[in-house]
């Protein structure tokens, strides 16, 4: 990607968080980067892997996500600091973005103990299999890595197919469904169980695709970088697991199976 296609993604990107709340138009998007609207949309979206409404939509319910967690706002407050006029609009596209509804994200404090996945193939269904690996920098900390196939660049909703890994290294996903999946990840910092909730962010984020699998076939993927999260980087919708209680019951499992052994 080149340094000026970057930049004036960067330069709209920040437009965006300036007033989230404001009811930011193309037109207005395109002025900024100087440049017309069907040449800006192309620009926008071979920087960040999505159109500027859905990044600025996805920048919404970031945004959201940090006051639930940051404030006692209400719901109904955040949905119109956010930019939505309907707090039912707010709450169901949230819950269908995040995994959980506002009052609950709020509740556990911005993270889930389990990511929810789409309902398992039946065994007869049409499937494949995806094969690649992740890779990190010499520079990237430990942490838990969350792994997972979906429709497009934006991690929300359920991955049709997860992992979650301990460290860098091999991946492979049976079961997956056949179309055109993209693999996301994301590594969350932390996973110390002695030590305070990471920031409710990704430390690290990278994708590969589209891939197309097919019924019976292993899709071999390129293997995925993880760099450190970007302004231009689509933020990450799903909740993100608690590092603590993931570290905790990865903990209790090995003690069990030295046990048993």
């Amino acid at each position: 990607m080149s340094h000026t296609v970057e930049k004036v993604a960067e330069r709209v990107i920040e437009l965006m968080h300036n007033d989230l709340s404001r009811q930011l138009t193309i037109d207005e998007m395109a002025r900024t980067a100087m440049f017309s609207k069907f040449h800006f949309s192309r620009i926008f979206q071979r920087a960040t892997g999505v159109t500027p409404a859905r990044f600025l939509s996805a920048l919404r319910l970031q945004r959201a996500k940090q006051l639930l967690v940051s404030t006692s706002m209400t719901v109904a407050d955040i949905s119109i600091q956010v930019g939505y006029t309907s707090v039912g609009t707010f709450s169901s596209r949230f819950s269908r973005s995040v995994g959980l509804s506002p009052t609950t994200y709020r509740r556990l404090g911005g993270f889930t103990p389990q990511v929810p996945v789409m309902d398992h193939a039946l065994p007869e269904s049409a499937t494949g299999s995806v094969s690649g690996a992740i890779r990190a920098s010499s520079s990237h900390e430990p942490a838990l890595i969350f792994a997972g196939l979906f429709p497009d660049r934006i991690p929300e909703g359920r991955p049709v197919r997860c992992a979650i890994m301990r460290e860098p290294g091999r991946l492979h996903l049976d079961r997956v469904p056949e179309g055109e999946w993209y693999l996301l990840a994301h590594s969350v910092a932390g996973n110390d169980p002695e030590g305070s909730l990471a920031e409710p962010y990704p430390a690290c984020v990278g994708s590969v695709g589209p891939l197309t699998v097919r019924r019976g076939i292993v899709t071999r993927s390129r293997d995925l970088q993880l760099s450190p999260t970007r302004s231009v980087d689509p933020p990450v919708l799903l909740a993100l697991l608690d590092v603590r209680r993931a570290a905790v019951h990865e903990q209790s499992r090995r003690e069990l199976a030295g046990a048993a052994a």
